[in-house]
């Protein structure tokens, strides 16, 4: 069992910066495919990026390609999403997720799921 717990998030104002971390424990995080998802209020929950086990592949949604970067320290357990020049169209609760091995942008195929973190930019 994985449990996943992010942290990072806030109100920041267009234009701006954050990092969220998320950090895992109860298995052996370096087998672990990490995403990123976020929902924003009465929407669904949307793909932001994933990486592989190794870090070794990466894959970003569009809407965040150039400005956000995910990396991970697998010694930490921990994955991180860096996110520059924020939209307010990037509002949104955002998770974490965790998936053995498998390479995937679809919410459904992650079996771990952190409890979100807010994140909130104003115009």
């Amino acid at each position: 069992q994985v449990q996943l717990v992010e942290s990072g998030g806030g109100l920041v104002q267009a234009g701006g910066s954050l990092r969220l971390s998320c950090a895992a424990s109860g298995g052996t995080f370096g087998g672990y495919t990490m995403g990123w998802f976020r929902q924003a209020p009465g929407k669904e929950r949307e793909f932001v990026v994933y990486m592989t086990w190794n870090g070794g592949v990466t894959y970003y949604a569009d809407a965040v390609k150039g400005r956000f970067t995910v990396s991970r320290d697998n010694a930490k357990n921990t994955v991180y999403l860096e996110m520059n020049s924020l939209e307010p169209e990037d509002t949104a609760v955002y998770y974490c997720a965790a998936q053995w091995m498998r390479s995937t942008s679809q919410a459904i195929d992650y079996k771990y799921w952190g409890q979100g973190t807010q994140v909130t930019v104003s115009s």
